[in-house]
């Protein structure tokens, strides 16, 4: 049984980094998409977050409804977790989904695509590193340690390389705040997910988007709940858009690959989400390619490499010396 595990270890890992590199850049879809949906109508930060979270929960009731069939061994699986265990991981995560995504998009209203982005994910492997090193007692080594380390020097090519991008103060505040919400939702899916106990990741994304619209709907009713715009099937198309792919799509993505990969991993490979925002901006709003776009997107695209590398490295490690008890 031991060694069964073991070699099963590598694998896991593998499609867990696939998934967090799928949702990174689904995510780095998101940004460009609100900034479409802010230009062509007066829809708010609040209510867009709203109507993503409705959107992701609608499109993922029918897979959960679909897969009745596993009913018998998803109750066993949640009957193997306790209650307060289960409330403290959808409130929480439901919670920290609504700060990341509700603080990131008014950063974007505030500062722009290419600010708000780089600052949001530039924050987070700090916080969620910190994090990591207190709660949880993991260490990065020095290959991940001058991985995160290229990954922010990356995002400071980027941010202070910005040439015409606008640095305000309000922005960078909003997205600092969402970098905190989306390092509270690393780390607790990392912590809970320790001893191989986890609850099915669509179940989890589906609760934390009803909790996120139970809690924006006030606050998204007094900003105006209803775009007004002269192009309502564009406004209607990116908000369909928004909902399936960098909501419903990533966020299951990355539950289930947070999971199993180590904090400060996951944090590198989310830099992912200003590499696309980058390339997106530049193909599709029209926003300049400097030298330092592209040496920053290197350097990220280098970290992420390097992290993901050494993850694999340490998987196998780890089998090795399984297989050696074993055989002992």
């Amino acid at each position: 049984m031991s060694n069964h595990l073991s070699h099963s270890s590598l694998p896991a890992v593998g499609r867990s980094l696939v998934y967090l590199v799928v949702a990174g850049i689904a995510w780095g879809t998101a940004g460009a998409a609100a900034s479409l949906v802010f230009r062509a109508s007066d829809l708010g930060p609040l209510a867009l977050s709203f109507w993503r979270c409705v959107g992701g929960l609608v499109l993922l009731l029918p897979v959960l409804l679909l897969r009745r069939s596993r009913a018998v061994t998803q109750a066993a699986a949640a009957a193997a977790e306790p209650r307060g265990r289960r409330l403290l991981r959808i409130l929480g995560t439901g919670i920290g989904l609504t700060v990341f995504q509700s603080a990131y998009f008014a950063a974007v209203e505030a500062t722009g695509l290419a600010v708000g982005t780089v600052v949001t994910l530039g924050a987070g492997p700090v916080l969620i590193a910190l994090g990591a090193r207190i709660l949880m007692g993991e260490r990065l080594g020095r290959g991940g340690a001058a991985a995160v380390a290229g990954a922010l020097a990356g995002l400071g090519v980027l941010v202070l390389g910005g040439g015409s991008a606008e640095v305000r103060p309000l922005g960078v505040g909003l997205a600092v705040l969402s970098a905190a919400g989306y390092a509270a939702i690393t780390l607790l899916t990392r912590w809970l997910g320790r001893d191989g106990g986890g609850a099915d990741s669509l179940s989890t994304t589906a609760w934390a988007f009803a909790i996120g619209s139970a809690g924006l709907l006030p606050m998204a009713a007094a900003e105006g709940l209803f775009p007004h715009t002269g192009r309502p099937w564009e406004v209607i198309g990116l908000l369909v858009y928004v909902a399936a792919v960098p909501t419903a799509l990533a966020y299951a993505l990355y539950f289930a690959g947070a999971a199993v990969v180590r904090a400060a991993t996951v944090s590198v490979i989310m830099l992912l989400e200003p590499v696309s925002a980058a390339l997106i901006a530049v193909t599709l709003l029209g926003e300049e390619l400097t030298a330092a776009t592209v040496g920053g997107t290197l350097l990220l695209l280098t970290a992420v490499t390097g992290l993901a590398a050494a993850e694999a490295r340490t998987a196998a490690v780890r089998r090795r010396a399984a297989a050696a008890v074993t055989a002992s």
